[in-house]
């Protein structure tokens, strides 16, 4: 895992000025087809018992919920800047989606370590991210551009924390990872 340096760190005011530059809007198709990268993996992965979630990390525009929600599941959504509601925080859920928000995490073991706390037993977490490869690409990679980036997973960090946490692991595209938790 690679971490941005500290001191390069936004203020939360500069950070939620560069997310409202986003054009993530609710009836965009090529933003609804960019989710659907996580969100039809993640259906199939899904039993039809398995109907609550929660996408973390949410945005302005919440399509991912949308699309979800259309597909017969009851979502609630978090983010800390759009969607504030510490109640969602407090619940259960058989999945929690976070797309293209992990790599916006100062501390992303705290997020990590709420999300498997909100998981129900063979619940999903999914997540998709940009991960590289190795140091040369990582050198010339425009995802690291972005100053809101500033936490960056490799597939062998999802790995780990797989096996440190015994949670079912899968690729299913792209940038996407599927974590299932067990029984237990």
């Amino acid at each position: 895992m690679v971490f941005a340096d500290r001191s390069t760190l936004l203020t939360a005011q500069q950070e939620k000025a560069q997310y409202d530059l986003h054009q993530n809007q609710l009836d965009d198709q090529g933003y609804r087809k960019f989710l659907s990268r996580l969100s039809l993996p993640l259906l199939t992965a899904l039993t039809e018992e398995q109907s609550t979630g929660l996408d973390f990390g949410c945005g302005p525009g919440p399509l991912l919920a949308q699309m979800l929600t259309e597909a017969g599941k009851q979502m609630q959504v978090w983010d800390p800047f759009y969607a504030p509601e510490p109640q969602v925080l407090q619940q259960k859920y058989h999945f929690v989606s976070c797309t293209e928000a992990i790599e916006h995490f100062i501390n992303p073991a705290n997020e990590w370590s709420l999300w498997l706390n909100l998981l129900l037993p063979q619940g999903i977490l999914a997540v998709m991210t940009k991960r590289y490869t190795d140091q040369n690409s990582f050198n010339n990679w425009h995802y690291k551009n972005d100053p809101t980036h500033i936490s960056f997973f490799h597939q062998r960090t999802f790995e780990f924390l797989a096996q440190r946490d015994q949670l079912r692991l899968e690729f299913p595209a792209d940038d996407v990872v599927l974590f299932k938790k067990r029984n237990t």
